[in-house]
């Protein structure tokens, strides 16, 4: 009898801890910017909240289907996706998608910003924005770009500063923005708008021309290079955020426990130090304040959306 009780308890024992697990999906490829992020993030958020946390990446239609999957988990806080820009870009790009971008999430904690950088393969003659753009206006329809699949901020971001110079560049898209960048590297494409965390690595690369920002202000991680809008193209501005969403109806406790141990996170100086290696300025919101950024930013980028002309049928 003490045998049998022993064994239901430990088997009770796993069954719980089986369900402590939470699961951080990534929508794009290992390496990219958000992959990264999450597997940052998620020992000490682990140990924050008691329980394992797993970084899975779930590819596929510039991040829809992982979007998919966490609208359609359970809302018990143990599925969340590590989301940014490109989740309110897709909400406006895709005619159809199987869920809505805010009604269906959960705002559970920011985690911080970054932007990007336009580099371009050192075969195209230009050293600055304004010379890239001149080349491009005399070439209209020679020059490609890369990006990390249709309705990414890597492709919208390009797309609008398309839209706004009046240039004609072929997409071409890919599965991450690894990818991307060593199209650019190998010299199979000509220019890629990649996150800093993704052109960090590159800065004194022969291989990669690194021409402006695409913030409203210089980057603080590589401030020599000048931001497009000074460059010549007013106006022009593109960044992104970064946090952890979930399904819609999760509870307010959960929500609440998440939110207060990444930001606890964000005052660990071993983690700042790690974020600031990869281009991102941490910035903890409570949920609210990150609920109304989500609702800002989802307007801002139909904005953007519009004036790229950029659309998935």
């Amino acid at each position: 009898m003490r045998l049998r009780a022993f064994f239901l308890l430990w088997l009770l024992a796993g069954v719980a801890q089986a369900q402590q697990i939470v699961h951080i999906i990534v929508p794009f490829a290992a390496g990219g910017v958000q992959d990264i992020l999450a597997r940052t993030i998620a020992p000490d958020l682990g140990q924050l909240i008691g329980r394992n946390v797993i970084v899975e990446n779930r590819l596929g239609a510039s991040g829809t289907i992982a979007n998919a999957v966490v609208a359609k988990s359970a809302p018990d806080g143990n599925t969340l996706l590590l989301a940014a820009a490109s989740h309110t870009i897709t909400g406006h790009v895709y005619a159809k998608l199987p869920y809505h971008p805010i009604q269906d999430f959960t705002a559970v904690a920011h985690i911080g910003t970054v932007d990007y950088v336009l580099m371009v393969n050192p075969a195209v003659p230009a050293k600055t924005v304004a010379e890239f753009i001149a080349y491009a206006k005399a070439n209209p329809g020679k020059l490609n770009y890369a990006s990390a699949g249709a309705g990414s901020a890597t492709h919208l971001s390009m797309a609008y500063f398309a839209s706004l110079t009046g240039i004609d560049m072929v997409h071409v898209p890919y599965k991450g923005t690894n990818e991307a960048v060593n199209e650019v590297l190998a010299g199979r494409a000509d220019a890629v708008i990649a996150s800093t965390i993704g052109a960090l690595g590159f800065v004194k690369d022969p291989r990669v021309r690194m021409l402006g920002v695409t913030g409203a202000t210089r980057s603080k991680f590589v401030p020599e290079l000048p931001t497009i809008a000074e460059s010549g193209v007013p106006g022009y501005a593109f960044d992104s955020w970064m946090g952890l969403l979930g399904p819609a109806g999760i509870p307010k406790a959960t929500v609440e426990a998440i939110n207060a141990a990444v930001g606890k996170e964000l005052k660990n100086p071993a983690l700042l130090e790690r974020l600031d290696k990869q281009g991102v300025v941490p910035r903890a919101l409570s949920p609210e304040a990150f609920g109304a950024l989500l609702r800002e930013d989802y307007a801002r980028m139909g904005r953007i959306v519009k004036a790229a002309g950029a659309r998935i049928e």
